[in-house]
This record gives C-alpha cells, structure tokens and sequence, in this order.
C-alpha cells in the first residue's frame, strides 16, 4: 500500500470517528433540547400530554445535520441560491452540513484514489475536483427523477381533487383528500400547500410555494387556473378533468419522441463508452504499451484533450435529441 493511500485512509478514519463522536453528542443535546421546547409548549397551551414532534406538534420541525452549529451556519451561507433549492427539490432529506461533509469526504478520497492509480501529482487537483463534482450530479439525479416522477403522478391528483369537488367537498379538503391519498412526492407536496394554507396562509401564495416548490409547467397551470377559477367563478372539476387530459397528451408526446429519438441517444452513451472500454482492455492486454500513454508528456496531453472532445461530443448529442415537450 502506497504512502498517499494509507494516508488517505487513516484520514478518512480519523474525520468519521471524530465526526461520529460528536454526532452522538449533537442529537443528544438537540433531542433534548426539542423535547424541553415541546414541553413547554404544551403546558402554555394547557395540554399534560407530552408530544414527540408528530403530526399533533404544531413546531415545523427541521432536519439538522451531523453537525448542527455548522449546519444554521451553512443554511444562512446558502440562503436563496441555487443549492438550497436543489437540496429541498431532490427530497433526500439531506442537509448543508451534511452535503458539504460529504463533498468534502467524497474529493479527497478521489484525490488520494488518482494520486495511488496514476502515480503524478496533477492527477490529486483533478480527482479533488471530481470529487467535488460527484454530490451535485448526484443531487441533480435525484432532483430530476422526484420532478418526473411527480408530474407523472400529478394528473391521480387532478382527478381525485376534481371527484373531490364534483362530491361536494371544499377545495382545501380536496388538497387534503392527495395529501393523505397519493404516495411521494405528490402527497407530501400537497400535504405542505394544505398545512400552509390551513395555518392562515392565503391560497394563492400556498399555492405560488407550490409551484416553486416543483418548478413544472403542469404545476403552474394549476396555480394559475385555481386562482383564475376562484376570482371569475366557474366549474373548478371541469378545468382539473381538461388539465388532467392535457397532461397526459403531454405524457404520451413525450414518450412518442423518446422512442424516435432512442437511436441518437444510444449512440452518445456508446461514443462515451467505447474509448474507455478500449483503454482497459488494453491496459489488460498489453500493459506496457498503454503505460506510455500515461508516462509520456504528450500522451498525457492526449488524454486530457481526449476527455475535453468526449465531453464536448457527448452533451453536443444530448441537446440534439433532446426535444421539449
């Protein structure tokens, strides 16, 4: 094992212990903490029965990190940037000191990896750099799976608010009926409009944090027309039936033009793949005829353009074929 490895290593030991230690003393101290406010809250409103922060606790109870300190001091660092948004939207419940720690972690395990594999001393920025690069990729990933999946469960909701409606029920017992009905994350971004609105927040802002909330088309239609319905009258379950039916002719364009464009996508995935496929199979085969390409000054120039043009034809495919809908 090379010095840089195991230096590496006992780093990242050493961080998780000390990180572990005070994680257990955090929660503690924050568990107890939250039970003393709870407390006295129930005795102010003149209620014996303690709670445990659940559904009956009228406190918004926010997640804090492994290290909370750090934690309000991150929230405030990100306050209204593009990270905050991207943490809330991805619905991984993970927090500013936890994303940084892990970002953290995550660059110089990959800096300690590149400096083992590689054997040179550029190779620690561009693995840190990557390292880095891994948990926002993996925030965006996780963002646009939860948007898909929302806006493909968001026409259930449309028709069990408009049955709703068309029973006879108020609109906001209708935001109540999804929030408890639907599964993630349709139900639990219901679940927030309904509380918002049911603790005195007009509906038209609850219903402007929802479609900020979820940033999709869909969305904004129905904020609109609900809040156009309830100025100018007229029949609410008709307009969510007919945002329903666009909804799913938007769907079914949609995978219309994933399947006509499948080959050019296809394609980029197998332009990225192939030189890498080739460069371990060589490096298996004949060892010694790759490793020039890693010694060499000029070889390693070519990687690097390499990597750059890969990169550069790959998203060049990708905005080709893709096709907004």
């Amino acid at each position: 094992m090379s010095i840089g490895l195991l230096a590496a290593l006992v780093f990242i030991v050493v961080t998780g212990g000390i990180v572990g230690v005070y994680m257990m003393f955090a929660g503690r101290s924050q568990a107890a903490l939250q039970k003393t406010m709870e407390t006295r809250l129930q005795e102010a409103a003149g209620f014996t029965k303690p709670t445990d922060g659940g559904e009956d606790s009228l406190l918004r109870v926010q997640s804090t990190g492994p290290m909370p300190n750090l934690d309000r001091v991150a929230r405030r660092a990100i306050k209204g940037s593009a990270l905050e948004t991207w943490l809330e939207q991805s619905g991984t419940g993970m927090t500013p000191s936890s994303y940084f720690l892990i970002s953290l972690l995550l660059a110089v395990a990959a800096a300690g990896a590149a400096l083992t594999f590689v054997h040179h001393f550029w190779a620690m920025p561009l693995g840190f750099v990557g390292g880095l690069a891994l948990p926002p990729m993996f925030l965006r990933r996780r963002r646009t799976i939860r948007m898909n999946k929302f806006e493909e469960h968001f026409p259930e909701a449309l028709d069990l608010m408009s049955r709703a409606i068309r029973a006879g029920h108020a609109f906001s017992a209708g935001l109540k009926m999804v929030a408890d009905e639907c599964s993630d994350p349709v139900g639990p971004e219901f679940r927030k409009a309904f509380d918002e609105q049911n603790y005195g927040l007009p509906l038209k802002e609850s219903l402007n944090n929802l479609a900020d909330r979820m940033p999709l088309l869909d969305v904004r239609f129905f904020s609109t027309a609900v809040l156009i319905q309830r100025d100018t009258g007229g029949n609410l379950s008709e307009i969510l039936d007919n945002l329903a039916a666009v909804v799913r002719e938007r769907f079914k364009i949609r995978r219309q033009v994933r399947v006509h464009t499948a080959h050019g996508r296809f394609t980029g995935y197998v332009l990225l793949a192939l030189p890498a496929f080739l460069g371990f199979a060589l490096s298996i085969i004949n060892p010694e005829h790759m490793r020039m390409l890693f010694d060499d000054k000029i070889g390693q120039m070519m990687i690097v353009a390499a990597i750059v043009m890969q990169s550069i034809g790959f998203f060049w495919i990708k905005q080709v074929v893709k096709i907004e809908v």
